[in-house]
């Protein structure tokens, strides 16, 4: 049994931390839940009982926790996760701050669950568009080699957190630089020197660290759409060897974490409403790309706040239980 922390317990990827947690039949001793001092004693049921949400502050220390959940963003990751590695206390942190260090796993279990010993102390999420996408490859990967990777995104408004949806919801643009309501963003996070924005690169460069491939060749065009959980991606692959379309579909279906949707004379293709509040990363309308050699084309979906972000860091916890670096 694990004495287990939630950080951000009263956001929306950590109060899907705690429901899963539940869900899951995590093997928790003991729950304890923090947040910002505007969210203090605001109560969560959990298996029945009410906890109280806890002021987060250097207290946590001192602190007898086994593991501790981080979905408060880069600014508190930073403050806190470094001394708490310190005194060993585990912490898989949902936000981007550790996700490019050598020394630090960033772990989708279905695809590189080995990577949670690359540090005993610290394991990155990933980012929720890498995830489901990564899954998505890894068979292909595996089988075919990839050459090249271009990234389609639509993204859902819960991706930013409750602000996003009240933008979506009250069809204002208080969050946003435009309104979202019946309309589409191509603008995710801070645009970068090089005309990508800051989601654009940890797709790319997560991938490569993900699939431990260096050389790969990404692109990624990433947009806010006005869907309110659930992201689609398309995804374009060059791959390295001649493939079956068949065997593709194959290989996806028996994936651990894929389901096949992909019957399009009965019009049947991943969507976010099919997805939604699933752990699944569905894939479908899986074809050629008529235009390149070895071309393939994948339409890739999954609930950005469960597979996306908190089922994943459960996963990840799962497997470091697993592997007996906490019993």
């Amino acid at each position: 049994m694990v004495k287990v922390g939630v950080v951000g317990a009263s956001g929306l990827v950590g109060r899907n931390i705690v429901s899963i947690l539940e869900e899951r039949k995590f093997p928790i001793e003991e729950l304890r839940l923090f947040a910002s001092a505007k969210s203090k004693d605001k109560e969560i049921f959990f298996n029945d009982k009410v906890i109280k949400i806890e002021e987060l502050n250097e207290a946590v220390f001192e602190s007898d926790l086994d593991l501790l959940f981080f979905a408060a963003g880069s600014d508190v990751s930073k403050k806190y996760i470094p001394e708490l590695m310190k005194r060993g206390i585990i912490c898989i942190d949902n936000s981007s701050n550790f996700r490019m260090r050598e020394d630090v796993g960033l772990v989708v279990p279905e695809v590189n669950p080995e990577d949670v010993n690359l540090n005993k102390t610290l394991i990155a999420n990933p980012n929720c568009s890498t995830i489901q996408s990564v899954v998505a490859l890894k068979p292909i990967y595996d089988k075919f080699g990839i050459k090249r990777i271009i990234y389609s995104t639509y993204q859902a408004v819960s991706g930013s957190g409750q602000k996003g949806l009240n933008d979506l919801d009250k069809g204002r643009n208080d969050f946003y630089p435009y309104p979202i309501k019946n309309n589409v963003i191509p603008h995710i996070d801070e645009f970068l020197e090089n005309g990508y924005t800051k989601e654009e690169m940890k797709m790319i460069n997560e991938t490569k660290k993900i699939l431990h491939d260096e050389d790969l060749k990404i692109t990624a065009t990433t947009v806010r759409v006005p869907v309110r959980f659930g992201h689609s991606i398309s995804i374009n692959v060059e791959l390295k060897s001649n493939f079956d379309l068949d065997e593709i579909k194959v290989l996806l279906s028996q994936f651990n974490g894929i389901k096949v949707v992909d019957d399009v004379k009965n019009n049947q293709y991943p969507m976010p409403i099919i997805a939604e509040k699933k752990d699944e990363v569905f894939v479908g309308r899986i074809r050629r790309d008529l235009s390149i050699e070895n071309g393939l084309n994948l339409w890739v979906v999954a609930d950005n706040i469960r597979k996306g972000a908190a089922t994943n860091a459960i996963q990840i916890a799962e497997v470091i239980l697993k592997e007996g670096v906490i019993s």
